[in-house]
């Protein structure tokens, strides 16, 4: 199985890690903590969230803000534009919906759970395994339903990360071990690797996008 706590652009996530320790040390989380914003319609103001701490506030904004772009390229397109693939080689941007879902979902099992990374039971692997991991199975198995199914399911695994962030506070998002890389890796390091990788699949997706036939 592929192991996600290794991903591709390391030398992306190894500059991301960099600057979550900037974050750590810089004077500025000494300081007062800034006003929450209302979690209401303020999708562009980043920053502290109203029922969570500071950092995690601040994080869950930045993803917030992505998944509504995300959301938004997708929610009018059709089940066959959803199924379309480029080449033989390509996934679909229902597959990718999916592979977003999945990971958020092993990141969940991975931080809020503790587990290490692929020690999933069996019931949790059947239903994740494939969209996680894409590939042959996912080209194969990942087609037929409509945007309402992906959005669903997002949402789902969404709702979840939501409610244990808002029972967690900063010293847990700064909390680390060997993962990337196997060097040390906090919390706050992983799940900006779940916003920036929803980013990633957010650009294939619009690429996908202009490709559809006419």
């Amino acid at each position: 199985m592929k192991n996600y706590a290794k991903p591709p652009r390391r030398s992306f996530i190894k500059q991301s890690a960099f600057l979550t320790v900037g974050l750590v040390s810089a004077p500025i989380i000494h300081m007062a903590q800034p006003t929450a914003f209302p979690a209401s319609d303020n999708m562009y103001l980043i920053g502290p969230q109203e029922g969570y701490s500071a950092q995690i506030g601040t994080l869950l904004s930045t993803m917030t803000m992505m998944r509504a772009w995300v959301v938004r390229q997708v929610k009018d397109l059709t089940q066959k534009q959803l199924d379309f693939q480029i080449d033989d080689k390509s996934n679909s941007i229902g597959a990718m919906l999916l592979h977003l879902a999945a990971t958020e979902k092993y990141y969940q099992l991975n931080t809020f759970n503790e587990m290490k990374w692929g020690s999933w039971n069996t019931e949790t692997s059947k239903e994740w395994d494939v969209p996680m991991n894409l590939g042959e199975k996912g080209r194969e198995l990942i087609k037929g339903y409509d945007i309402d199914y992906y959005l669903a399911k997002l949402a789902e695994v969404r709702e979840v990360t939501e409610k244990e962030f808002a029972k967690r506070d900063d010293d847990w998002i700064m909390k680390s071990e060997s993962f990337f890389e196997n060097k040390p890796t906090n919390n706050y390091c992983k799940w900006f690797h779940v916003c920036e990788h929803e980013s990633n699949h957010n650009g294939q997706i619009k690429f996908i996008k202009g490709r559809f036939p006419e």
